[in-house]
């Protein structure tokens, strides 16, 4: 088996070493796996359950105060499950996975996601706040108020001159994603906790079919970032149609990147992975850190 891995594309982390370890960890995690799918359920995981990531544990806020997590799973064959806004579930991914393999969807969203994760033995009462996270909330001068039109006032406000969709704090790029390749079946996931202080029920690239992730026989891709730019360039897709005309894993990374940064004010990146082992790595924001582990 073979796991590159990522830990989301933003401002430096505070903490390089600690996070990369973690990320070494989460690769080697996955390469004991049996098959692809496998892999990158358990690498995300073990980045899921760390606060230092915004996926899972130490997930971003949003504007009511809440933390909902989204996730995303495809394999080679085009068989996906994605699931989204689930407050108290950590393990999205594993969400994501029950949502491929036991139903007939491709998402499944909110409370209906979380009744579906407790009913297949997922934890759902979860608590999603790091130490991080609740200094940030209780050190805001100011949090939205009133109903949903007020939250999106302020949330524009607060916001909308800012091109790349920043906060102050560094967790809103720290999306986790994993590929997959066993020589022949290749899988690809993405997992997030959002944006920091979003409004109230906003669902990002992450479990966006072609935008936060996506697989098929050439390989698979997962992508951090502006979430909004992503979703609207269908990023990973567009790495995955550079693989199918032939590029290798790292100049298909390139030059999915480079069209989006054409296209795009927000910051991006994305790993590569082929079933011949091939993997490749791009971003255009500050910081974009990585791990890959195994061969076959």
């Amino acid at each position: 088996m073979r796991v590159i891995v990522h830990g989301g594309a933003g401002s430096p982390a505070d903490e390089p070493t600690p996070r990369q370890e973690v990320l070494d960890d989460a690769a080697e995690t996955g390469t004991a796996a049996d098959d692809p799918t496998d892999a990158v359920v358990a690498a995300v995981r073990v980045l899921e359950s760390d606060p230092r990531f915004n996926a899972g544990v130490g997930s971003a806020v949003q504007s009511d105060g809440y933390i909902r997590t989204d996730a995303g799973l495809m394999t080679d064959d085009r068989e996906t499950g994605a699931a989204c806004g689930m407050p108290g579930v950590e393990a999205a991914v594993e969400v994501a996975r029950l949502v491929k393999e036991e139903t007939p969807h491709v998402l499944v969203s909110g409370v209906h996601a979380v009744d579906l994760a407790d009913a297949f033995g997922v934890e759902t009462d979860a608590n999603l706040w790091s130490e991080r996270t609740r200094e940030q909330w209780e050190d805001l001068d100011e949090r939205p108020a009133g109903d949903a039109r007020e939250h999106a006032e302020w949330v524009a406000e607060r916001f909308g001159g800012d091109p790349e969709g920043r906060s102050e704090t560094p967790a809103d790029h720290d999306t986790v994603g994993a590929v997959a390749t066993d020589g022949e079946a290749v899988a690809a996931a993405t997992s997030t906790g959002g944006r920091w202080l979003a409004l109230a029920g906003r669902v990002g690239d992450v479990p966006q079919v072609g935008s936060g992730f996506y697989c098929t026989d050439a390989g698979g891709v997962s992508a951090t970032g502006t979430g909004e730019d992503i979703a609207r360039l269908n990023l990973s897709r567009r790495a995955s149609q550079f693989l199918e005309d032939g590029l290798d894993a790292q100049a298909a990374a390139d030059a999915a990147l480079a069209e989006f940064g054409d296209l795009a004010a927000g910051s991006a990146g994305l790993i590569v992975l082929t079933p011949d082992g091939d993997f490749g790595e791009a971003y255009n924001s500050e910081a974009m850190q990585t791990a890959i582990a195994g061969s076959f």
